[in-house]
């Protein structure tokens, strides 16, 4: 960004309130990169600005706002390419201490004053938890989502609410049952999908509206959804992670539960396990583990990096994929091209562990589509994805 006349500043930052941010301008004798840039302005006497997010990343010096010379305007400039699709939230003085937790921290984080365009993680007063509001980016050459809008007029599937307890796991959680228009309990038996994380992908992604619209443009055929919920972030962090109890709450529990409420398949072949995150991992583990009821993965962004805490060596699933017989499933396995961070414990970077288990299971011989995307460990990019996921797997 070029220097600016501190005495013009008020004539620049009246254009920046109309045109809005982040500005996007092209690079000079590149085709197709585009430089970002982040603005921000305060009279307040703040050490600093951050961007959290996106091509910013989430660690200083990098993330870190520029104070525009002798103004009290702040910027950062990125250089990308036109098709990302990122969120991302600004802070001010933000401090990373040991002591801070990771809630109380993100409190502080806003959503651009500048960018009217937003993304929003809806509240939830089951887990406690309130509205987030994010902001978007979305470049001229980003992916299009042409799935994830309701159709007036279109028919709609219908999202059923239960509780479920485990015996296995010893808690009580919230499911939720997709039935797609027109359902009917003496059909044949409908092809299945079990979402993780459902009390996030009923919202954000929103999976109920992409079945439907996909449904309706028949590029998959009728299926029931079942998405389970994750209770608190801790429980999620110690079930999800290739949880041998949680494959068997799933298996010997909530799916004969459901089957005895729902017309569903019993065939892997059509049935598809999918999660993002610990979720897409946990996907992968189920499908290794159980092929007899999952015989289809969709992992987005899969946590593949993970080790349990007495095992030294990171990717763990990874190893036990190399090691196993070839076992009967397909696999969705995607990335983003900014999810290039060290992970816990250090590992390995969640791009770099994808590339790794896409290479053993074609070495493996399984049946895979692997995808890149230009974007982080974002429900954003997620959601589109996902309908090419299940277009992919649930079409054959």
């Amino acid at each position: 960004m070029k220097e600016l006349d501190p005495d013009r500043t008020e004539e620049f930052w009246a254009d920046i309130a109309v045109q809005g941010a982040p500005l996007v301008e092209p690079v000079a004798g590149e085709d197709g990169d585009l430089w970002l840039t982040f603005l921000y302005r305060t009279t307040d006497a703040i050490g600093g600005v951050s961007v959290f997010g996106g091509p910013a990343g989430w660690d200083p010096p990098r993330n870190q706002m520029r104070r525009l010379g002798g103004t009290d305007v702040w910027y950062l400039t990125v250089r990308v390419r036109g098709d990302l699709r990122c969120t991302y939230r600004l802070a001010v003085d933000d401090v990373e201490t040991p002591d801070l937790d990771w809630r109380e921290r993100t409190a502080e984080w806003f959503a651009d004053p500048l960018n009217p365009a937003r993304f929003v993680f809806p509240a939830d007063e089951a887990l406690g938890s309130d509205e987030t509001v994010v902001s978007l980016v979305e470049l001229p050459d980003a992916p299009a989502q042409p799935w994830i809008a309701p159709r007036s007029g279109g028919r709609q599937g219908e999202l059923a609410q239960y509780s479920h307890r485990s015996e296995i796991l010893g808690n009580e959680r919230r499911i939720w049952v997709y039935t797609p228009p027109g359902y009917r309990p003496d059909d044949e038996p409908y092809p299945l999908c079990v979402f993780f994380d459902g009390d996030t992908v009923r919202g954000t992604m929103p999976m109920d509206t992409i079945l439907d619209n996909l449904i309706l443009d028949a590029r998959i055929p009728p299926m029931v959804g079942v998405l389970v919920d994750s209770l608190t972030q801790e429980i999620r962090d110690r079930e999800l992670p290739c949880g041998a109890a949680f494959l068997e709450y799933l298996t010997d529990e909530l799916l004969p539960w459901a089957r005895e409420r729902y017309r569903i398949t019993t065939d892997p072949a059509l049935t598809i396990v999918a999660g993002q995150s610990h979720g897409g991992q946990a996907a992968a583990f189920a499908g290794l583990r159980r092929p007899d009821v999952f015989g289809n993965v969709i992992s987005q962004s899969g946590s593949f990096w993970w080790s349990p805490e007495d095992d030294p060596e990171h990717e763990w699933l990874t190893r036990q994929y190399a090691e196993a017989e070839l076992q009967p499933v397909r696999l969705y396995l995607e990335a983003g091209l900014m999810e290039r961070g060290l992970t816990p414990d250090h590992g390995p970077s969640i791009l770099v562990a994808n590339r790794h288990l896409r290479t053993i299971l074609r070495i493996k011989g399984y049946d895979l589509e692997y995808a890149e995307y230009n974007g982080g460990h974002d429900y954003a990019c997620w959601r589109g994805s996902l309908a090419d996921a299940l277009v992919a797997l649930a079409a054959r």
